[in-house]
């Protein structure tokens, strides 16, 4: 009876947020982004579905949009025959004796496809291959996949409907699922679709090729101050996106951030994520040491926040970014006091210009942390990034920033 009503919870998808609690700890989850060689994977799925063969699934919840594209070609003029054709066909025409052209005429035409109704597809198990493993999360494990009939690599990740039950998960992953689909930006994972059977959600993610970007800073301690730059102009970019769309996503940090084939960033996890049209907030959710001061002592009106939650984020993941470790990082009630004052030592090593841009978005005051225009306009970002590309070789600028 459990498995039944998170079956009907998720084919009713909604953006609710509810109150789910506090989730303080430092997690790593495991989603991934995407390989570039076919740009459509609804579309090549679907192509090669075999009604026969499906198992449990659920409706794609944006079809609509995803179908977009394939209706605006399928409803493209045709291509104006030559001279040449037409004369053949006229030729031909007239060569025909009337009793032969009249069943030509009569025969009937096959119908349009922009004719036929959009029935919903549907994805299952059996249309992947399943390759390793590549990460851990709460509820399950991601896994590199390939869809069998294209060769499209992508992720998949597996939620086990059990555990989320337990946790009283599932209005995290619903909101992840409604939002996520219809998310289209560069520096944002795609979740191309999902399905489930009777244990498991399946996740259909773009995959990507370096993996998390919490375990590069792990591995060089801290990042090159053109390689920050560009991170952080990469993300300013897609927060943007999200909050024109009024969605705020709530838990920016590294360990939610991946990276691309290409080194570009991929904004990931959205569970924490709402759609919040009034763009004024209750819950309190996220990771401790990346929560803002109107979180931890509830200074707005009513106790609520705006989309603002997450410029203060992104100050934190500039300092992550260029001295290995968050700067409100101590205890547990430590780290509140700290936050509740802005409390911060920038080392001596960062640059003036990155200090500016540290100081203008950790402000206590939401209203008054820098805008994210402003961010990409920052004289730090355009220092270091030309429309979001390195202005100059890694060496030389690992050189200049003494790294």
């Amino acid at each position: 009876m459990a498995t039944r009503t998170l079956e009907a919870r998720f084919e009713h998808m909604s953006v609710n947020d509810p109150s789910d609690g506090s989730r303080f700890q430092k997690s790593k989850p495991s989603q991934l982004a995407h390989s570039t060689s076919r740009p459509n994977l609804f579309k090549v799925a679907l192509q090669s579905q075999k009604s026969n063969t499906v198992t449990a699934t659920v409706t794609l919840p944006s079809q609509a949009a995803q179908w977009k594209g394939s209706t605006a070609q399928a409803n493209a003029p045709p291509t104006s025959p030559s001279k040449r054709e037409k004369l053949a066909a006229a030729a031909a025409a007239a060569a025909r004796s009337s009793d032969e052209l009249a069943v030509v005429e009569q025969r009937p035409q096959p119908p349009s496809y922009v004719d036929q109704p959009l029935t919903p597809k549907q994805f299952h198990l059996g249309m992947f291959e399943i390759g390793r493993p590549l990460g851990k999360g709460k509820f399950g494990r991601v896994y590199l996949a390939r869809e069998r009939s294209t060769g499209f690599v992508c992720a998949l990740k597996t939620l086990y409907k059990a555990e989320l039950q337990s946790c009283r998960a599932e209005g995290q992953v619903r909101r992840e699922v409604e939002i996520q689909s219809n998310l289209r930006h560069p520096n944002i994972l795609k979740l191309y679709g999902h399905f489930h059977d009777s244990k498991r959600i399946f996740l259909i993610l773009e995959f990507a090729g370096k993996g998390e970007l919490y375990k590069h800073l792990r591995r060089e301690n801290r990042f090159p101050e053109w390689k920050a730059a560009q991170y952080i102009a990469q993300c300013a970019a897609a927060l943007r996106y999200l909050h024109r769309k009024h969605v705020i996503h709530r838990d920016i940090k590294p360990e939610n951030i991946l990276l691309g084939i290409h080194g570009e960033i991929k904004i990931a996890d959205f569970g924490w994520s709402v759609h919040a049209p009034s763009r004024r907030r209750q819950t309190l959710c996220g990771t401790l040491d990346y929560l803002p001061p109107e979180m931890i002592v509830r200074t707005g009106k009513d106790g609520s926040y705006n989309e603002k939650v997450d410029l203060w984020s992104l100050g934190v993941l500039t300092y992550e970014f260029l001295v290995g470790e968050a700067p409100f990082e101590d205890t547990k009630a430590m780290t509140e006091r700290r936050i509740a004052r802005a409390d911060m030592t920038i080392p001596s090593f960062v640059s003036p210009e990155a200090r500016d841009l540290i100081k203008r978005l950790l402000v206590l005051d939401p209203e008054k942390r820098l805008p994210l225009e402003d961010v990409e306009q920052h004289p730090w970002i355009l220092k270091h990034c030309v429309k979001g590309s390195r202005t100059g070789k890694p060496e030389q600028k690992s050189r200049r920033d003494g790294n």
